[in-house]
């Protein structure tokens, strides 16, 4: 079955405006334009624009979507097992949520004994999740699937002493780099600071720690445009510094 603009929208419950721009930016072309100018979309199109949506609700943004479903080789049945397997941890995740949410209302009408382990169980679960679907993929092929199973489960084993110690760390760390700047020096003292609190960071989420892999994560800050909008959020050319701040803790610039 063939379909135009209009009823495809409305099948699909997206705007005939949002087809229209992603025919211009090249993500979901018309099947053809038939004699009277109007977009036709055929089944082919249909599958790509169920992706299209599911990787939109995944909160992936169009340009890094176009990249996947235009890539030559695009296999939508592997994509529908990706989607899917992203799905049912969410759905974990959700479950694991709820289930703390009950056991702390329990908790608080004195009918059962919360740890405190238990009572932050659910949002160590869903910093692990937004980290799979950000950035599992690139993790688990640059070092390895056993490397990133044995940080989440040493996330996961944190204790809530130990997750307040990590996110001030972070906070320090920031603070740190926004200080060195000032002096343009990256083997300064403050400077260097940085990149040691960074990989006292590090160990904290990874199972074994090694100077070769922080600089590569550093030199990845500023290849990666999501790290760099992270580090530079505040101050431009924040992870060019701590980048060029890490290569010469580690030794490696």
């Amino acid at each position: 079955m063939e379909y135009t603009v209009q009823k495809l929208a409305c099948l699909a419950g997206v705007s005939a405006r949002t087809l229209r721009y992603y025919d211009e930016i090249g993500i979901l072309r018309p099947a053809r334009v038939n004699s009277s100018g109007y977009r036709i979309y055929g089944k082919k199109e249909l599958d790509i624009l169920q992706q299209i949506l599911f990787y939109r609700e995944m909160g992936l943004p169009l340009d890094e979507i176009k990249g996947i479903v235009t890539k030559p080789g695009f296999d939508m049945a592997e994509a529908l097992a990706d989607h899917r397997r992203k799905l049912l941890e969410k759905r974990e995740q959700l479950d694991l949520l709820i289930s703390n949410v009950d056991k702390t209302i329990a908790s608080m009408k004195g009918d059962i004994d919360m740890t405190d382990k238990d009572k932050f169980e659910g949002f160590k679960k869903k910093m692990i999740a937004e980290n799979e679907e950000k950035y599992g993929s690139e993790a688990r092929e640059k070092y390895g699937q056993d490397a990133v199973d044995k940080s989440n489960v040493k996330v996961m084993g944190m204790s809530e002493g130990k997750l307040a110690e990590t996110e001030k760390l972070a906070v320090e760390i920031m603070e740190t780099l926004k200080e060195a700047m000032k002096t343009g020096d990256p083997a300064g003292v403050l400077a260097q600071k940085a990149a040691s609190l960074h990989k006292q960071w590090l160990m904290n989420y990874w199972a074994s720690y090694s100077k070769e892999a922080q600089a590569e994560l550093a030199q990845m800050y500023v290849s990666d445009d999501r790290f760099k909008a992270y580090y530079d959020r505040d101050q431009p050319g924040t992870a060019e510094f701590l980048r060029d701040a890490v290569l010469v803790f580690t030794g490696k610039a």
